[in-house]
This record gives structure tokens, C-alpha cells and sequence, in this order.
């Protein structure tokens, strides 16, 4: 029985190590949503494709959908943000998403435009900051439906990208953008 091989960009959110040399990769993809997908054999040192699935990375994978999962057959390296990332605070910003989206995001629901932004922005350098940590928290929330778009963060939520939207933010959007995403965050339980 032959099956369908799946190409598409992915970020790669954690990895945990299964058997000797086998691991399994939490991936945010662009058209399958989050995902857990398994390698064979990629932490030994012959492994093409060890590199290219480091935590943090952009990747081009090929997956296989089989009876146990997802199954990662190929990846070519794009970019790692946490390598790129000139500072602490960056790299404590790309961290901090890193968890959001772990913690927010479930299942296999595709979601292109939330992938597109949150790849944008923390591929750019020189702007991570705690502000846009904020602003693209409040994005991500949005798009998921934990917080609803008020009054006062509309323009930061309809805004075309987290890019766009950080050259509109004033002191007043990052406090009540904050507001709204401990108040999501508690009645979520999450």
C-alpha cells in the first residue's frame, strides 16, 4: 500500500528522544496545524537529517501519515531563529512564543495566516522585544478564540501582519493587550 507523501514548511517547536536513537518532534505546520510527527534514527551521527530538525528551526518536511502518526521521511533546513537571534532577550521572546503555542494550540487544524505571522515575526531580526512578544501573544490568542476583539485591540488584531500592527502600538494597547491575555489565560485554565 503506497502513501501520500505530505511536503510542507514547518517550525520546529520541541523534540523529545524515544528508544536509542529515535525522536519525536512537536511541529507547527503550515497546513496541517500542530502536529507530533516521529524519525527514525535521527539522533545517531550518520542521520541527514539531524540538523535540520533542531528545536527553533524552519524546516521543508516531508511527512507520511501511517496507522501509529505522523512519520517525518525528509527535511531541509531553512533557518534556526534561536541560533540567528543576536541577544538573550530575543532568544527569551522566541522561547516565551514557543510555549505559548504549545500551550494554546491543539490538534491539526490548519491555520496558514497564524503560521505565516508568527514566522514573520520572529524571523525578523533586531525587532524581537518584549513588545512584540506581547502584540503577537495577543494575535496568536485571537486567531485561536481566546480573546476577542475589543474597542481598544481591534486595530492590533485586524492589522495585516504583527509587523504591520507594531508600528501602531502605543503604551495604552500594550497594557490593555496584556490585560486581555491573563484574562484569557486564566479563564482558560491553561
Amino acid at each position: 500500500m503506497a502513501y501520500e507523501i505530505y511536503i510542507t514548511d514547518a517550525f520546529v517547536c520541541s523534540a523529545r528522544a524515544n528508544n536509542t536513537s529515535d525522536k519525536s518532534y512537536l511541529l507547527l505546520t503550515r497546513e496541517a496545524g500542530m502536529l507530533w510527527a516521529s524519525a527514525k534514527s535521527v539522533r545517531e551521527e550518520r542521520s541527514k537529517h539531524r540538523y535540520a530538525l533542531q528545536e527553533f528551526s524552519l524546516a521543508r518536511v516531508s511527512l507520511v501519515r501511517g496507522k501509529g502518526g505522523w512519520r517525518i521521511t525528509g527535511a531541509e533546513a531553512t533557518a534556526n531563529l534561536y541560533w540567528s537571534s543576536d541577544s538573550r532577550e530575543e532568544r527569551a521572546v522566541l522561547r516565551n512564543i514557543v510555549r505559548l503555542l504549545h500551550r494554546c494550540m491543539q490538534g491539526e487544524t490548519p491555520a496558514p495566516h497564524l503560521y505565516d505571522d508568527i514566522v514573520e515575526a520572529l524571523s525578523k531580526r533586531g525587532v524581537l522585544s518584549p513588545r512584540l512578544e506581547t502584540l503577537l501573544s495577543l494575535r496568536i490568542l485571537s486567531t485561536l478564540g481566546y480573546v476577542a476583539p475589543d474597542a481598544e485591540n481591534r486595530v492590533l488584531i485586524d492589522a495585516e501582519s504583527t509587523l504591520v500592527a507594531l508600528g501602531e502600538v502605543t503604551d495604552a494597547h500594550e497594557v490593555s493587550s496584556k490585560k486581555s491575555i491573563a484574562r484569557a489565560l486564566e479563564a482558560s485554565h491553561l
